[in-house]
């Protein structure tokens, strides 16, 4: 019962309604046993003793019971339904509020499809068993309980004897659970699995189909569907030896009270009415502990869900947020000392000592190979990651002394794959300030540049965008998220690569739309290409996560480095292409 314990808190704050439920569940139950003592009355008194006069009243207690009992299985089913809904709608929400809480060390070695398999299936396994499962293993010990003490009533001997077969049918039952909640267990590791391929295939349909590797994806899901089949299949075969075993036993209960209750009926000791009581009241008894097994099946499975929603809530939270508040903008001041990072799982540092300044509404570049460290020093900046050593500045304060929202609400990203949301234009850009009025929706995608296209789409600002952006260029989704950079008014602005998978033409438009946003913000500009950079007011450029030379476009080139190499390799085969291509 561990991780229903660590789950309490999310079903016990509504646990009147289970009462309510479980209290309507009494009121079935009881009337449920009432039937065979109706039924032993109609024989011993009705038809054995001629008391023909009772018909009457004792089926208008029938009728009565039933109808009650009619409304008391609709209450006690609906208010069990309601109570695990809307304990699972707070988990639901817990779940992804902690989703959005964990940082990018979190997210580098999880899987997307197993996380949306534990914030649908896995949630709904916990919520069957708050709706049903619970109350079902009430419903069982009540009839149990109930039924015995009717059986006791009629003849204590003949419960002993029916009774004789019970221990080992409950030592099957143990069994059973000890084998079936493993089992549980790996079909839910292997459904999050099969979800994480269909989920990968989906959103690189693209790569499979320029590269023609479909066979491989179908190969692919079948090895991950195969593995889900032969799981299930496994767990089946469980429930395939036990139940049998379950049902002998519960017959062998059956034998016994035959034989032992007829004997009893010849000898005068017992009515033949109270047998046949009896016999309706071992299956009170029998059918739910074989039932039991579906419980334990439910409880099982509710058991392997909650563990792996547990996975995701008890994940620690790296990055601790001081959640001051702060009213006013900061100024963009940024110092970076003796910063260190290493990524999880990597053994190479990727940044190593770095110490840099950059003042309010200065422009920072940075280039380098793939994998120097200069995406890496913006992540630490905004604490995406936690550097393992050194510190990091803004505005004179540790970025740990600021409130995470109210931090990266001051550093506008620009990346080079600019992700949209399959919503509208308008929500898009104003994804970062949903404050904002129309009218400034419009202004900032005037300074983008992209005020043009969007009034060309079908519907304006309000035209709805497939999943990822699909419909537009790659241009101008990047000129919508530097719109949407725009409109949060940032201190600090970060362009990774921007304009680096556009053509020339495009690049111009960005270019201009940068220059634009890039006044009075202190900017740190990625790039592969010189020509992005090269009017910064200092140059990085690193290698193998430090910084290797330092200074103004002309100071670079004067020094003949890695930047001059740089240069000559990009502006040299430039003019051999204009030399050497047709005129």
């Amino acid at each position: 019962m561990e991780t229903f314990k660590k789950l309490k808190q999310f079903y016990w704050p509504y646990k009147s309604w289970l009462l309510w439920s479980l209290f309507a569940l009494l009121f079935v139950t009881a009337i449920t046993v009432v039937y065979p003592v109706i039924l032993q009355i109609t024989i011993d008194e009705v038809i054995r003793n001629g008391k023909y006069g009772w018909i009457p009243y004792l089926s208008a207690i029938f009728l009565g019971l039933m109808a009650i009992k009619g409304v008391a299985t609709y209450f006690h089913q609906y208010l069990g339904d309601f109570f695990g809904i809307r304990s699972v709608y707070s988990l639901r929400e817990a779940l992804y509020q902690k989703l959005q809480r964990l940082s990018f060390r979190y997210y580098d070695n999880a899987k997307t499809g197993d996380i949306m398999s534990k914030l649908t299936a896995d949630v709904d396994g916990f919520r069957f068993f708050l709706s049903f499962g619970f109350s079902e293993f009430i419903r069982i010990v009540l009839l149990i309980s109930v039924s015995l003490g009717v059986m006791f009533y009629y003849s204590v001997p003949l419960a002993l004897v029916t009774m004789a077969a019970m221990p080992f049918l409950a030592v099957v039952v143990f069994r059973f659970d000890r084998k079936v909640h493993p089992a549980f267990r790996r079909i839910r590791k292997s459904y999050g699995k099969l979800n994480t391929r269909v989920q990968e295939n989906i959103s690189g349909m693209n790569t499979v189909k320029s590269l023609s590797r479909e066979d491989f994806e179908v190969g692919r899901f079948l090895n991950r569907s195969e593995d889900y089949r032969t799981t299930y299949i496994n767990t089946s075969n469980i429930w395939a030896k036990f139940f049998p075993l379950m049902e002998f036993i519960g017959n062998v209960c059956v034998v016994l009270l035959l034989a032992f209750g007829g004997y009893l009926v010849t000898t005068g000791e017992l009515q033949v009415g109270e047998l046949v009581a009896f016999f309706n009241l071992v299956w009170y008894i029998l059918g739910p502990l074989m039932n039991f097994g579906f419980v334990i099946n439910l409880f099982s499975q509710s058991k392997a869900s909650g563990e792996r929603l547990l996975s995701i809530l008890e994940e620690e939270e790296d990055v601790v947020n001081d959640p001051s508040v702060e009213e006013k903008r900061l100024e963009g001041t940024v110092s970076f000392r003796d910063v260190t990072l290493t990524y999880p799982g990597e053994e190479e540092k990727a940044l190593k000592n770095i110490t840099l300044d950059a003042p309010a509404g200065t422009t920072i570049g940075m280039i380098g190979a793939t994998g120097s460290g200069k995406t890496s020093l913006t992540q630490v900046l905004t604490r995406f990651y936690e550097p393992e050593s050194g510190q990091v500045y803004v505005d004179g304060k540790p970025v740990e002394s600021y409130d995470l929202q109210y931090l990266r609400k001051n550093i506008g990203f620009v990346l080079q794959e600019s992700f949209l949301f399959s919503t509208t234009i308008k929500e898009n850009i104003a994804y970062g300030n949903p404050l904002a009025s129309e009218e400034e929706i419009i202004k900032a995608a005037k300074r983008a540049q992209a005020h043009d296209f969007i009034m060309d789409t079908p519907d304006g600002y309000d035209t709805l965008l497939g999943e990822r952006g699909m419909g537009l260029s790659g241009g101008q989704k990047q000129r919508i998220a530097i719109a949407r950079a725009i409109l949060i008014d940032p201190s600090i602005l970060v362009l990774d690569d921007a304009t680096s998978a556009v053509d020339m033409e495009t690049e111009f438009k960005i270019q201009l739309a940068l220059k634009e946003v890039m006044k009075g913000r202190t900017t740190f500009i990625i790039a592969h290409r010189i020509s992005s950079l090269k009017h910064a007011d200092e140059i990085l450029v690193l290698e193998d996560g430090e910084v290797r030379e330092r200074g103004k476009h002309d100071q670079l080139l004067e020094n003949g480095g890695i930047y001059r190499r740089i240069y000559d390799i990009q502006y040299k085969d430039k003019e051999r292409i204009m030399k050497t291509s047709p005129r």
